[in-house]
């Protein structure tokens, strides 16, 4: 006879009631109605070919085949018991390797402190970056979880949002000199942009001003990039204007590298997002470290 034919489930079960001496008592231990244990054990005995229980009025008694399962089978039973329990000890343990990306200047200014406290508290964890401006396919390249800014895409993907970011237009104080500073969202239309590929519609942007006005505005494109950073060292070297994340250009706004413009004027804010697959129950790892982040983001 094949074993895989016979379930173990159905296995368990004729050991409850063996052991504890009824169908009832079987059925509270297993959380399951009497009902569902005396079929089990019915198909478990036309499986077999053989009587396992006797079944009386006021108890319930092995016949010699079924004490005979029973003594064999109960000692496999506490081992495959002790396996699983490994198994998911294992898989529940922050251990092994986590696979994070995320864009070069947000794991260089906001996650990698992020990761280098997670990482304190779990020392038995091992996590690889891989740094990308990028969007990479995370199937493909075996990513546990990335950081994304922005706005997002449709996705097969379950994503929770970390925080938000404010959006700046920002110049050189050497570009500054040679223009006439603007003062409203249009004058933005006459000077060097320096484009950001990565944005949804880098050329146009939309303005919220002080008081709820509104204005659009399509500026023209000097130089263009899928690199915030290759952008920011354009910028600061004085080659034109650039919008850029609060976070990635507030070291050069506070040393004077780069100027704010327009501060009165407002963009739409953007989300940092952690992404992982859409599985039914994400890894402990990949669920200790986004609520990690997000309590952090949260004090």
């Amino acid at each position: 006879m094949s074993y895989g034919k016979i379930g173990l489930q159905r296995i368990g079960v004729f050991a409850a009631v063996a052991q504890t001496g009824g169908f009832t008592a079987a059925a509270n231990r297993l959380d399951l109605t009497k009902a569902v244990v005396s079929q089990q054990v019915r198909r478990l005995e036309k499986e077999l070919g053989v009587e396992l229980l006797v079944r009386t009025t006021r108890k319930v008694v092995m016949t010699e085949a079924g004490r005979r399962l029973y003594e064999q089978a109960t000692p496999l039973l506490g081992e495959l018991d002790q396996v699983l329990s490994a198994v998911q000890r294992e898989s529940d343990a922050l251990q092994g390797t986590l696979r994070v990306t995320a864009t070069n200047d947000y794991l260089e200014l906001v996650l990698g402190a992020h990761l280098a406290a997670f990482g304190a508290m779990h020392p038995q964890l091992r996590v690889e970056l891989v740094a990308s401006d990028r969007r990479l396919d995370l199937i493909a390249e075996r990513i546990d979880v990335a950081f994304r800014i922005g706005w997002l895409r449709e996705s097969s993907m379950r994503a929770t949002q970390l925080s938000e970011f404010k959006s700046y237009v920002v110049a050189a104080p050497s570009y500054l000199r040679s223009i006439d500073a603007p003062t409203h969202p249009q004058d933005l239309a006459q000077l060097d942009w320096l484009e950001l590929t990565l944005l949804p519609t880098p050329l146009t942007l939309d303005f919220k001003g002080p008081t709820g006005q509104r204005s659009k505005v399509r500026v023209r494109s000097r130089y263009s990039s899928n690199s915030p950073q290759t952008l920011l060292t354009l910028a600061r070297s004085g080659a034109g204007v650039t919008v850029a994340t609060d976070f990635s250009v507030a070291p050069d706004i506070a040393s004077g590298k780069l100027v704010r413009l327009l501060p009165r004027w407002s963009l739409p804010r953007g989300g940092v997002y952690a992404v992982y697959a859409a599985v039914k129950k994400p890894s402990t790892k990949v669920r200790a470290l986004v609520d990690f982040i997000k309590a952090r983001n949260e004090l």
